[in-house]
């Protein structure tokens, strides 16, 4: 026979008692579920005084890094504070695309809560979308669950807590707000693919395909995957006819198919801008880990890297490693589920798996990300161990492999000694009480032994949150970002107390508050850190002296007046000298942001001689003495290959490679070594940098004045041989930087204009020349000039430059978000699909209903 959950049976298996199996019990006890693994999780974030039941910030890693400033650029949307749209974002690298960071990091429902609660307290709502994941994901689990074997809604309840609260919830998930949609979207699919075995709820299962895709297509595929193998094996256990099962894996198919087409926009959009965007630093597999330390991560403790995380507890670990002993189950379908679980654990440590896990891609971080998987196959398996009601022997055999794997790694750097204490004494724990489970008798003592277990398993997961956080709150890599303080949110003020844009921009450096400070604080910047920076942005903002990080997926603001100046900066937030912590509001002499070159100004094949011939050709002015630098002392360098200078390294004490070069006295000195790591020392300023080829550029560095008898002294000492430009130096002569600006306000546009994603000028009158935009020119721009036919613009130094012809006096640029309209086109397609089906439906049913009543 079938269970209802599509397992096939035995005629001589004992039948299974059922308790609590009426609909308000099953909503209950998913509700229970889903407040036991929200309040183990508040509590333990309270002992640790962790926001937001203490001072401790939780906004480490890419947590403060990315999302709390996106979420921040989320609220200003939605209350009409932002200087753009959903389509682009002129706050964050000089202007660049947004819908596709909208899509990837915001798409979780849960932070639109972020909407109702004031900017201030936008910590709040990104809390929020982490617990009420955790919650929803656990209930969606339990129920789940009893798809697969019916059986006890509470024990179903206190697995699906070691499912939203696992170690990957807790190390991986709850600093990526938009993963945790991950966890919904695993149940969920499982549920769709189950009504997929009654073939039921096409239409339904579709919409919630598309839900858990657009959520986050990311952990989506993953859970696709998973619970596809899922079906496969309880397809393999049906005893249905093949070509029944044929059409159960064919309905899934298409199901999953159309709800994935639906979900179209999302996915051309993040495809186009993902194949646009800087190529990440290479990413290298250095193959498994020892099985020794793949073993312990079963176990409740760490965080250590180097494994996949997948704890689920002791409860559903015990009941795990009880399956293969159990003889209720029949062999096939516990060899089913042992493979399925051995199947998915090798696939994460295998390279090309690992790849298909990750959508083709080695992730930058943790190569384990797909774990989350793995914590819903267990969850699963423990449930059909004890949904088939383990009996004392063979709950002692998994007690016994439980102590085998403890006496395996009870050395292992992962545990503790609090967590081995733990894991001693809750297993005992946990299994006596199993134990007495299977004899229990009458109510009073199942709800004693259900009581027991809960409060085990409460307290258990509260510890295990507790103690990973304590562990990680230790770790330097895991120190929180500033983010929301006193002292960002009384530059968020000044940043709108200045802001004039689209005239010109204010730019919220220094960087100093997370890595997306633009987005943190309001304004027009050129920090941008995501996986979607354009190329041609952080070509052209580091082709003109602006520094980056992770290979430009990190890129900086403009540290110098003309680079400031060229993208119309009128005003900046710099470093306090007296206040580490603090900031200072400066002005600075900047054009607007379209200005006008006389002639044809764009760029062409020949090469500058330096970063400083490159701003001078952008600004439209020479501002630059760049005088030639002459070896002086130390080790002599050499020539590379590229016309620049090779500087040999310099041992711990010796003296640096230096050169010497002369500039008109009282100029500013600038120097540019972008890939130099070590010590660069001139003109009495010292800066240590940690720059690496194409990695870590240092950007343009300023270096005071030129003393008065012109020469300016470099010194170079770094640990290894190293490149720096031919012409590393450049004088800045603040007369004729002032005058180039006042040529450029001179000739501006009458009126400069800007909406969410366009960008126009209208000139006093009829001009000829290039009108040039400091806004870079990605992907998706069209312009046109007088109304004439929208053409892509043309570049100068890597911004938007157009050519106005014979003439002309209006210059409109309006952005099209590559990939949207094949996108919505796609996703039509499939919602057609869908309304067929749904139309199809109901008049079969309309028909069924007409023919029943005729036969009566």
């Amino acid at each position: 026979m079938l269970t209802s959950g599509g397992t096939a049976t035995s005629a001589e298996e004992v039948p299974v008692r059922v308790y609590g199996l009426r609909p308000e019990a099953q909503g209950t006890a998913a509700v229970f579920s889903a407040l036991v693994a929200m309040g183990a999780y508040c509590l333990a974030t309270a002992a640790r005084g962790t926001y937001p039941f203490g001072p401790r910030s939780r906004a480490v890693n890419d947590l403060g890094n990315q999302f709390v400033p996106l979420h921040e650029h989320l609220w200003d949307l939605m209350h009409g504070q932002a200087t753009g749209d959903l389509f682009f974002n002129w706050s964050s690298g000089y202007g660049v695309p947004f819908l596709a960071d909208f899509f990837t990091y915001l798409m979780n429902p849960f932070s639109w809560l972020v909407g109702l609660f004031p900017r201030a307290a936008v910590q709040v709502p990104v809390f929020l979308v982490t617990l009420l994941s955790i919650g929803l994901a656990t209930a969606l689990m339990t129920v789940f669950l009893g798809r697969l074997h019916p059986g006890s809604p509470w024990l179903r309840a206190l697995l699906a807590v070691g499912y939203g609260v696992s170690a990957w919830t807790v190390s991986d998930g709850f600093s990526d707000p938009m993963w945790m949609w991950g966890l919904v979207s695993l149940p969920v699919l499982g549920i769709v693919f189950d009504w997929c075995l009654g073939r039921r709820h096409w239409v339904a299962g579709t919409l919630l395909v598309t839900v858990c895709w657009a959520g986050n297509f990311y952990t989506a595929a993953m859970a696709t995957i998973a619970m596809g193998l899922v079906l496969l094996v309880r397809l393999a256990l049906d005893e249905r006819p093949p070509r029944e099962r044929g059409r159960v894996l064919l309905r899934a198919a298409l199901m999953t198919a159309t709800g994935v087409t639906l979900a179209a926009p999302v996915l051309a959009v993040t495809y186009r801008a993902s194949k646009a965007s800087q190529p990440a630093p290479p990413i290298t597999y250095h193959g498994r880990p020892p099985v020794r330390d793949y073993l312990v991560h079963l176990l409740p403790g760490g965080p250590i890297a180097g494994a996949p995380r997948i704890s689920v507890g002791l409860l559903p670990l015990l009941l795990v490693l009880t399956f293969p002993f159990m003889r209720r189950v029949p062999v096939k379908e516990r060899a089913l589920w042992l493979s399925l679980l051995l199947v998915v654990a090798v696939s994460y440590v295998w390279k090309p798996t690992i790849l298909l896990w990750h959508g083709l891609t080695i992730p930058n971080g943790s190569p384990y990300r797909a774990a989350i998987a793995m914590t819903a196959l267990l969850v699963s398996v423990a449930w059909l161990a004890l949904a088939h009601r383990p009996n004392p022997r063979e709950l002692l055999a998994g007690g016994g492999l439980l102590a085998a794997l403890l006496l395996l790694v009870i050395g292992s750097a992962y545990l503790s000694a609090g967590d081995r204490t733990l894991i001693l004494a809750d297993s005992a724990l946990v299994l006596g009480l199993l134990l007495l489970y299977r004899r229990r008798d009458d109510r009073r003592t199942r709800a004693a032994v259900y009581g027991a277990l809960a409060g085990s398993v409460f307290l258990a997961t509260a510890y295990n949150v507790f103690a990973v956080t304590a562990t990680r709150d230790n770790t330097a890599w895991w120190q929180p970002k500033r983010t929301i303080d006193a002292q960002s949110l009384a530059a968020h003020t000044a940043v709108r107390r200045r802001d004039d844009w689209p005239a010109t921009r204010t730019d919220p450096g220094p960087h100093g508050f997370a890595d997306n400070d633009p987005l943190l604080l309001g304004g027009q910047g050129g920090s941008y850190y995501s996986s979607y920076v354009p190329a041609k942005t952080a070509r052209a903002l580091q082709g003109l002296g602006a520094g980056w990080y992770m290979q430009g997926r990190h890129t900086l603001s403009f540290d110098d007046p003309v680079g400031r100046a060229i993208m119309g900066v009128s005003s900046y937030i710099g470093p306090s000298i007296r206040d580490p912590a603090g900031f200072v509001e400066h002005r600075s002499a900047a054009p607007p942001v379209v200005t006008l070159r006389r002639g044809a100004a764009f760029d062409g094949p020949a090469r500058d001689s330096s970063v400083f011939a490159r701003q001078e050709r952008v600004l439209g002015a020479e501002v630059y003495t760049v005088p030639a630098v002459v070896h002086a002392a130390g080790p002599a360098p050499t020539h590379a290959p590229d016309g620049g200078w090779r500087v040999p390294g310099t041992a711990p004490g010796a003296a640096p490679t230096t050169f010497t070069a002369s500039c008109p006295p009282g100029d500013l000195g600038y120097l540019y070594t972008p890939w130099f790591a070590g010590a660069i020392s001139a003109n009495g300023a010292t800066y240590q940098r940690g720059g690496v080829f194409r990695k870590t550029d240092n950007g343009i560095l300023p270096v005071g004045r030129v003393p008065a008898g012109g020469a300016i002294t470099l010194a170079l000492s770094g640990p290894r041989t190293q490149d720096i430009p031919r012409f590393p130096v450049g004088c800045l002569s603040k007369a004729a930087l002032s005058r180039a600006v006042a040529g450029l306000k001179a000739t501006a546009p009458d009126k400069v204009t800007a909406g969410g994603h366009t960008i126009g000028a209208t000139f006093r009158r009829v001009t000829t020349g290039t009108a040039v935009l400091a806004v870079p020119a990605v992907n998706g721009w069209r312009c046109s000039v007088d109304g004439r036919a929208a053409e892509a613009p043309g570049t100068l130094g890597g911004l938007m430059a157009v050519g106005l012809g014979d003439g002309g006096s209006r210059v409109a640029c309006s952005f099209r978000t590559p990939g949207l309209r094949a996108g919505l086109l796609a996703g039509g397609a499939a919602l057609a699909v869908l309304l067929a089906v749904a139309v199809g439906g109901l008049v079969r049913a309309r028909q069924t209903r007409a023919a029943t009543r005729d036969l009566r």
